[in-house]
């Protein structure tokens, strides 16, 4: 089921609805589309975009895909950092795509609109990767922190149990903080224009369109994404500090440069997607301009989850060796494939030759034993 559908479903049970009486236009009719603000309208301008962010999608969800795979397929990979670090890539393949096909149909047509469902649907499901995002980060520098600081107990702290527990976790918190304020936002009434300006549905341009007092809901997002912030920037923060203290305790020079490769790579992509959050989200919008904020939360929801994978797990040595092994079965099956026939009669012949001998060594062992003995070598 696709999330506009699933939105429909929340929207006409009642949940979601907005008030009919009081979401009708100035002319008397429904608002049940919006329309989105352009990229340069220059046809030429518009294909190179469609072309990069079609190119940027493509790449995120290979590489997020290629993650989730290896971890799941490589036994080297099984441990809680790198399990926490797949759903990190299921978060990143389901941002981009709440955002970009829209965005790509829209480079195709005239008009840039969505429908009122789908707006909301894209709505709810970036703010609820980006807010589960900033969870798991929390989780993943309280893992990173046991695995340096506490190495032996590690396992029996961070067990599978443990994990999957954290996980959703992450997910119903999310769900929960961002829930409030989109019901609200939802049953407001939108009986203005119906132009938002910005390239996708995002929280602050489309409260504008409200003809009703937003100033509830705006606290409500200012309060959650701070306590959010505020609480998942503090523990990683803490984290890293543990581990800051443990480096240099550390008799390794090798053992203290991976450990500050690990915090400093985890740190860096904290750092950047709580840097837009609090720029773009986490302030009341009378502080700042619409218009500023047009280009951060695209930083954030297309290339941040290109480069996320690339900072986070492909630069790790195990995460190379599972590919490089991947790689190598993937081209010794090719190999195998390219010859069919050659490999089918030398396999059966070699199960025939092993089914024979089988046979043969029943029948002589059944016999007495001097004469086997004798005949293999004894």
């Amino acid at each position: 089921m696709s999330s506009e559908k699933i939105f429909k479903t929340l929207h006409y049970s009642g949940v979601l609805s907005h008030n009919g009486d009081c979401t009708e236009m100035e002319n008397g009719t429904s608002v049940t589309e919006f329309i989105l603000a352009r990229f340069p309208n220059v046809h030429e301008v518009e294909i190179l975009l469609l072309v990069v962010f079609l190119l940027i999608y493509l790449v995120t969800v290979l590489g997020n895909t290629l993650i989730i795979v290896l971890v799941y397929t490589d036994g080297h990979l099984h441990s809680p950092m790198y399990y926490f670090l797949s759903y990190l890539s299921f978060r990143e393949i389901s941002m981009t795509s709440s955002v970009v096909p829209k965005m790509l149909a829209n480079f195709l047509s005239e008009k840039k609109t969505i429908s009122f469902d789908g707006c909301f649907s894209q709505l709810f499901f970036s703010f609820l990767m980006g807010t589960t995002e900033s969870i798991l980060f929390a989780v993943t520098s309280y893992d990173t922190y046991v695995a340096v600081c506490n190495p032996l107990r590690h396992p029996s702290i961070m067990t599978s149990k443990v994990c999957s527990t954290l996980v959703l976790g992450c997910w119903a918190g999310a769900f929960v903080m961002i829930l409030s304020s989109l019901v609200l936002a939802a049953r407001l009434p939108y009986c203005g224009a119906n132009v938002i300006d910005h390239y996708f549905c995002d929280s602050a341009p489309l409260l504008h369109l409200a003809c009703a007092d937003i100033q509830l809901i705006e606290w409500i997002d200012f309060v959650v994404f701070w306590v959010l912030l505020l609480g998942s920037l503090a523990l990683t923060v803490l984290s890293c500090a543990y581990i800051d203290s443990n480096i240099f305790r550390m008799p390794s020079a090798q053992g203290r440069q991976k450990a500050f490769a690990t915090c400093a790579s985890h740190f860096t992509v904290v750092s950047l997607g709580f840097g837009i959050s609090i720029f773009v989200y986490a302030r009341p919008s009378h502080m700042t301009s619409v218009h500023l904020n047009k280009s951060l939360p695209v930083v954030s929801s297309i290339v941040a989850p290109l480069v996320n994978p690339f900072i986070f797990s492909l630069r790790k040595e195990q995460m190379k060796e599972a590919l490089k092994n991947a790689l190598h079965k993937g081209l010794v099956m090719t190999k195998r494939a390219g010859k069919p026939r050659a490999s089918s009669w030398l396999v059966l012949s070699l199960e025939k030759s092993e089914r024979d001998l089988s046979v043969h060594k029943d029948k002589l062992a059944s016999l007495d034993e001097t004469p086997w003995m004798r005949f293999s070598g004894a």
